[in-house]
């Protein structure tokens, strides 16, 4: 039995190469480099390494893992050796999520070309699979994990054993009935085929066909009309239903002869159900949909705090490795700390912390080259400045000459409008948000150095009366200098002190914004929302994380866009709670970093999110979740005996009123096809601003429960009727076939509940 890749590799040089191993050298740092046998195993998908001195002990990844092949020296530990090991001979593997990556050193040109090249077909090989190839590669993985003698056979008790790493508890006696079913030439054991019959008996969707009975006449088919009327009423299509029915069937249907008569069987509906077609998040919201020509203020930015640490506030390093996986993940707003270095050369690093330094030259080389490879809309670097002011002239000379036209560095037209231009205008532009030396219209009038406040989150304390004069509070701000040069930089992100909502509408400009901590920023929401969303509807709002999360743990950002705040800065290289729903948020819109916010939070309309039945056209709405089953779950405990009894949350976050938890019960002993049938109900006030985050755990009524998978969508992208939710992992990347089944209903809530 050859699984897909297994089947490609065979014909390849360069995968013959890597089957055969070779000992390449793995990289840390200039004093860690140790040789490791590595090899392609036969599966065409795994990829082995051991240290020779390492006796039975190895370590494995899979090719499905990485998500490109760098060549050559571009990774900061490869060049920190470039005058060691030839650039020829060097090769990154960089991985999905937030796993590190894998610098390796060949012993000659020609092998590392053989790694470079075979990883990269197999990537390339791996993502152009189709679902069915897909099973194909996961039958035979389990296949490969249960076959425990290695004899291309499956004997009654690796089935026993196979079933318990497939996370199901199955009696005796029906796996034994199963088994016999799948043998059909009576051996005992199950070969090839007889084991791909045994995994589409376990793999039969009962659930699923129920739904196909309920709307089939003949049990055997859906007519097209048939198909039109579930389209209609389960999936709430309306008048599309009848044209999307024949697309379906074309795309869907495997059976030639069911296509010729306009029908779809059991096995078309179940793929089109699986596929991004019956997904939960509707898949027209995942491409670039919303207006992108309004003023920058209306959008929510996926943004990130201290871009530039991988790990903790304290000791942890700072790599421009972090820029290029906050950039990937669509960040338009990264932040960079800026400090005097040795011979001139300013340095990036958490100030007065151990954490490493690395050379704002080396960072800004990384923002032009990754800036928009994920999205073209503009990216705003917000600049933490504690330089002197010769290092200052240094940062604008480098920032002038690596980022060269892609640097705003004046108005678009030359003129200073009421409002901030927008995405689509700012197409492929970095923004430099920093202190700036006067005002926009009259910075061609100033001297070569002037004063102004230190850093963006120093908070200083602000003068006590409301109704200081603009002259009065330019001259307490007045604290440190700035060189002329760097100021001219800043255009559309002049960074200025916060003093009060009525200073700011009196007096503030569409380009000057504000930094609050996130305490700061969660007491004036609550205090004075309204004016906060005015605000937020005008200019631009950061918030960053408090400096007590030395962990770097994240707030909770919802609480921020509750009042329109565009720029909710999060410590990206930590998985968790928050970064779902900053990644939920971000998902639409062609994950292009900039989300429009709704219509209320744009215009003058008064909108309180702690009263939000108050605005103009207020309806509220029952989202009805039917949790019908699971699909297989992934283990939290990888010993083979270990079996999940999962449960399933349903988490709802938005304003205040609609914050909700509701889970079922948990199921005993079945990771693999669990089924719930449970219902649970929530009324949301504001669906414009609510996300809906499904949570998979592993019940353990003696301790906390494991995590096992989530997947967040916002409300208004989802696909109500009968929905597949494809569950990711802690670290945000697809956990391959693990999914729930559910049915999602919605309607208009026509008396309080």
């Amino acid at each position: 039995m050859d699984s897909p890749q297994s089947l490609f590799a065979k014909g390849d040089k360069d995968l013959q190469v890597m089957k055969a191993g070779a000992m390449l050298k793995k990289v840390k740092s200039k004093s860690w480099k140790k040789q490791r046998h590595f090899r392609l195993q036969e599966d065409g998908q795994t990829i082995w390494y051991k240290s020779r001195w390492a006796g039975t002990s190895h370590s494995t990844f899979s090719v499905a893992d990485v998500e490109v092949v760098r060549e050559g020296h571009q990774s900061e530990v490869l060049l920190s050796v470039a005058e060691e090991f030839p650039a020829d001979l060097c090769f990154t593997l960089v991985f999905r999520g937030r796993r590190g990556n894998l610098d390796l050193v060949a012993e000659s040109p020609s092998e590392a070309q053989a790694w470079i090249r075979g990883v990269s077909k197999l990537i390339q090989n791996a993502e152009s699979m189709d679902d069915k190839e897909r099973v194909d590669q996961w039958i035979w993985d389990w296949f490969q994990k249960a076959d425990k003698n290695k004899d291309g056979r499956m004997n009654f008790k690796e089935v026993r054993t196979l079933l318990k790493m497939m996370n199901v508890d199955m009696n005796e006696e029906y796996a034994l009935h199963l088994f016999t079913l799948a043998d059909k030439s009576k051996s005992g054991c199950l070969e090839n085929e007889e084991f791909v019959q045994f995994y589409k008996i376990l793999t039969e969707r009962k659930d699923m066909w129920r739904v196909f009975q309920d709307y089939s006449r003949d049990g055997q088919t859906l007519t097209l009309a048939e198909l039109k009327d579930f389209l209609r009423q389960e999936q709430q299509e309306g008048e599309r239903s009848w044209e999307h029915a024949q697309e379906l069937i074309d795309r869907y249907e495997p059976s030639e002869t069911a296509k010729k008569q306009g029908a779809m069987s059991i096995d078309g509906f179940q793929m089109y159900l699986v596929s991004p077609e019956g997904a939960i998040l509707d898949p027209q919201r995942l491409t670039l949909n919303q207006d992108m020509s309004q003023p920058l203020s209306h959008y929510f930015i996926c943004s990130s705090h201290n871009t530039y640490l991988m790990e903790d506030q304290l000791r942890g390093q700072s790599s421009q490795e972090a820029y290029i996986q906050a950039l990937k993940r669509g960040c338009r707003c990264v932040e960079v700390d800026c400090w005097d270095g040795p011979n001139g050369e300013p340095v990036v690093y958490h100030g007065h912390t151990f954490t490493s330094k690395i050379l704002f030259r080396d960072v800004i080389t990384t923002l032009g080259e990754y800036a928009f490879k994920a999205s073209e809309f503009p990216v705003i670097l917000s600049l933490e400045n504690h330089c002197s002011v010769e290092q200052q002239r240094v940062m604008a000379q480098l920032l002038d000459t690596i980022l060269g036209d892609m640097l705003l560095r004046e108005p678009l037209d030359g003129l200073v409008h009421q409002e901030l231009p927008s995405p689509h205008d700012l197409k492929g532009k970095i923004l430099l948000k920093a202190k700036k030396i006067g005002s926009l219209e009259e910075s061609e009038t100033l001297t070569d150095e002037a004063t102004d406040e230190v850093s963006d989150e120093a908070e200083p304390e602000s003068p006590s009366a409301e109704n200081l004069s603009a002259e009065a509070i330019c001259l307490h701000d007045k604290k440190s200098k700035f060189s002329r040069e760097l100021s001219d930089l800043v255009v559309y992100c002049k960074s200025v002190h916060f003093h009060s909502f009525e200073y700011s509408r009196l007096h503030s400009k569409c380009y000057e914004m504000s930094s609050f901590s996130e305490s700061k920023a969660r007491k004036l929401a609550k205090d004075t929302g309204t004016e906060f969303v005015h605000h937020n509807s005008r200019q631009l709002s950061r918030v960053y994380p408090s400096g007590m999360r030395t962990d770097s743990s994240n707030y909770n950002p919802q609480e921020l866009w509750n009042v329109g705040c565009q720029i909710v800065a999060l410590n990206v290289q930590t998985a968790g709670l928050e970064m779902d729903l900053n990644d939920g948020l971000f998902r639409q819109n062609g994950c292009c970093g900039y989300v429009l916010k709704p219509d209320f939070m744009r215009n003058d309309d008064s909108f309180d999110p702690e009263r939000p039945q108050d605005r103009d056209g207020y309806t509220s709405l029952q989202l009805s979740i039917q949790v019908i089953s699971g699909q297989q779950l992934p283990k939290v405990n990888q010993k083979e005996g270990s079996i999940v009894d999962p449960l399933v949350r349903v988490e709802i976050y938005g304003v205040s009123q609609d914050q909700a938890k509701q889970e079922t019960s948990y199921i005993d002993n079945n990771g693999f096809n669990p089924l719930w049938n449970e219902t649970l109900n929530f009324i949301i006030h504001v669906p414009e601003l609510a996300l809906v985050r499904f949570v998979v755990e592993d019940y353990d009524k003696a301790s906390r429960n494991d995590f096992m998978g989530q997947f967040t969508v916002p409300f208004t992208c989802i696909q109500p009727g009968y929905r597949h939710i494809h569950l990711l992992s802690k670290d945000g990347t697809a956990i391959p076939l693990s999914t729930l089944f559910v049915n999602v209903k919605i309607s208009e809530v026509t008396t309080e509940v």
